[in-house]
């Protein structure tokens, strides 16, 4: 039987401090559809996620910052959680991956607190889009249109509020990450 996102080549950036369910939700959704996914982070080793009020299950990374490049990979997510964007954010190696999505015209996909990556590497500038409430301002200040949406898609750029919302993220997402594999985001 074929899956929706046969053999997509699915990049997750995270690092410690991940909101739990934001990872594994769309990780599992993505999987299922036959999507493969591969956990991109700073180290070698394991990652933790924060669940809700405290330290939650681990993931294993397969992939390093160092080794990492756009050209393996046929979309990006970020999922959120307060640590791991803020985390990131502070990493070149992780802005500049972003960076080059964009810059290839690839799709990305973050959810949450995951739109402060996209703060950082400036790629919000003139763009519809949403995320937790309270960097609702920080985007604005970015030059982002920022609207309070269960899902927004602008390009090649999907985004989503947080926890509450992933059933639709994950519906949408999916929908739109197969409409890249064919090329007709629009």
């Amino acid at each position: 039987m074929k899956t929706r996102l046969q053999n997509l080549r699915l990049a997750i950036l995270a690092t410690d401090g991940f909101e739990q369910v934001e990872l594994f939700s769309p990780r599992d959704a993505y999987q299922e559809e036959g999507a493969l996914v591969s956990i991109v982070s700073q180290n070698w080793g394991e990652i933790e996620s924060w669940n809700k009020n405290d330290w939650g299950e681990t993931i294993p990374v397969d992939l390093i910052l160092d080794r990492a490049r756009v050209d393996d990979f046929d979309v990006l997510f970020i999922p959120g959680g307060v640590l791991n964007p803020d985390r990131l954010r502070m990493d070149s190696r992780a802005v500049a991956f972003i960076q080059d999505f964009f810059q290839a015209g690839k799709p990305v996909a973050a959810i949450c607190h995951g739109p402060q990556l996209l703060i950082e590497a400036d790629v919000v500038r003139g763009r519809t889009l949403t995320s937790w409430p309270s960097i609702k301002t920080d985007l604005k200040n970015a030059g982002a249109n920022w609207v309070n949406e269960k899902v927004v898609q602008d390009g090649n750029l999907v985004t989503s509020r947080g926890p509450d919302d992933i059933p639709v993220f994950n519906a949408r997402t999916i929908e739109f990450f197969e409409k890249a594999m064919v090329g007709a985001i629009s």
